[in-house]
């Protein structure tokens, strides 16, 4: 097999106009089509649906995908599993080490919850040495709302309290930023995001954390109403798959941070609840509200995990980054 991940136009039976209409509807790779039905395919890239039987086979041999593994193959490929320090004891104890590699970390919360604060912090600890809570890599940074500030970076870096660490401009280099301006646009900046992180899988610094901020801002603002309600959980559920595959692929954190809105049928309690309902839910495999308190402290909650119990941390944000209160 060739290097790098198969094109889609290597698959028997499609060629360049047919591997065009695929992309169009969405299917930017070959595990996107192994997993579709016969007949989605063929409605969307005008072909026989025996055609689009065979190309779905062929897509599942060349990806691996449709077979069966056992318990202890899964065992052995979670030992591959590594951990994105936060570098805040409370926040890494309820986190069971840190941001796990393989896995989509979604945070959620009201503006100034602290979200956007601890994406920069970690696109600044992903950098940093093994022995330093850090996985020695860099950050793709998929910027949706404009909230990527390199001076934070700056603040942050000098407020590490490390030695022999580089300068900002180098921990800046290592930080790869996109600005989204559509959903459809963010979604291609995944596929983006693959051939970079390809590029840079042999440099001294590989994609070790893909982060998109925020994940629902733009399909919460172009799909208006009940009505669009299916068309964007399913782009929605779509787009996060894409970046399962690119951090299962190599080995990365995902962060995704979500916006919250306001449910008036909530008496007791809070009231608020993230955007992207069940197909948000159950794709990310941590989720984490963000909430202030008293004091300037902020709190972390484990609202969901597969194997850590449901939990709270308190942290500071403060110049120098997230620190413990």
């Amino acid at each position: 097999m060739a290097e790098g991940p198969l094109e889609i136009e290597d698959l028997p039976g499609v060629g360049p106009s047919t591997a065009d209409k695929l992309r169009e509807a969405g299917y930017l790779s070959v595990e996107s089509i192994a997993t579709a039905s016969p007949a989605e395919l063929s409605e969307v890239s005008e072909i026989s649906e025996s055609t689009a039987k065979k190309i779905i086979k062929a897509a599942r041999e060349a990806a691996d995908v449709g077979g069966f593994k056992t318990g202890k193959d899964i065992f052995e490929a979670r030992k591959d599993v590594k951990k994105l320090s936060f570098r805040v004891p409370e926040l890494d104890t309820l986190l069971g080490g840190g941001l796990e590699t393989q896995a989509i970390t979604e945070m959620y919360g009201e503006f100034g919850s602290g979200k956007s604060q601890i994406v920069h912090q970690m696109a600044v600890n992903v950098q940093l040495p093994v022995d330093l809570g850090g996985l020695d890599g860099s950050a793709i940074y998929i910027d949706t709302e404009n909230t990527f500030r390199p001076e934070r970076i700056e603040q942050m870096v000098n407020g590490l309290g490390v030695d022999d660490v580089p300068d900002v401009q180098e921990f800046l280099n290592n930080i790869h930023i996109a600005r989204a301006h559509t959903s459809d646009h963010q979604m291609l900046l995944i596929d983006n995001s693959r051939e970079l992180a390809t590029e840079l899988k042999g440099s001294d610094k590989p994609v070790k954390l893909f982060i998109i901020d925020s994940l629902t801002a733009h399909f919460r603002a172009e799909y208006a109403g009940r009505g669009t309600l299916a068309a964007r959980q399913q782009k929605l559920n779509r787009h996060m798959h894409e970046l399962f595959k690119l951090i299962d692929e190599h080995n990365a954190v995902g962060l995704v941070t979500n916006q919250v809105m306001s449910n008036p049928a909530v008496f007791f309690g809070d009231p608020t609840k993230p955007i992207g309902g069940n197909i948000v839910g159950h794709t990310a495999t941590f989720r984490l509200y963000l909430r202030k308190s008293k004091g300037g402290k902020r709190i972390a909650r484990l609202v969901d995990s597969p194997n850590l119990p449901e939990g709270e941390a308190p942290f500071m944000v403060e110049e120098a980054g997230l620190k413990s209160c």
